[in-house]
């Protein structure tokens, strides 16, 4: 294990993910599986009337690194709107790519900056906000 990468503050977001979690009754469900890596990342998804994320819900079988984006993502992304998870998502990826500075809007986001000399690692950080939009795009469809 490389102690610069897998640090005991991503150990720590990791093991803070709850095993098993639910929704009682979700709007979106999707899982999400990186083919580089074989990690997945099961989403709900509970909306509230104004278009914002009321409540989610994200069952991880990743890497450390995967399961503590997932806890990064489950911690914040309530009170948000969709665009602003994609908007996120998507400066993550960019961080990760070494052309930008990881997003400051959540702080732990920081922690993941390491991976960017692990490429293979990049999908299993990306995949909780591929899942949680995934499960927006369901709950869209079954509309």
């Amino acid at each position: 294990m490389d102690s610069a990468l897998y640090n005991r503050d991503i150990l720590r977001l990791a093991s803070s993910l709850v095993a098993g979690e639910r929704l009682e009754n979700p709007d979106g469900v999707a899982e999400s599986r990186s083919p580089v890596c074989g990690s997945r990342i099961h989403a709900e998804i509970a909306m509230a009337g104004d278009g914002t994320i009321a409540a989610v819900a994200l069952r991880a079988n990743a890497c450390a690194l995967g399961q503590a984006s997932a806890a990064i993502v489950r911690a914040h992304a309530a009170g948000s709107d969709l665009q602003s998870i994609a908007e996120i998502r998507d400066a993550v990826e960019q961080a990760l790519k070494q052309s930008a500075e990881m997003p400051t809007k959540w702080p732990e986001l920081a922690l993941l900056a390491r991976a960017r000399d692990y490429p293979s690692r990049h999908a299993a950080i990306l995949l909780p906000y591929d899942a949680l939009l995934a499960a927006a795009a369901q709950m869209k469809l079954a509309s």
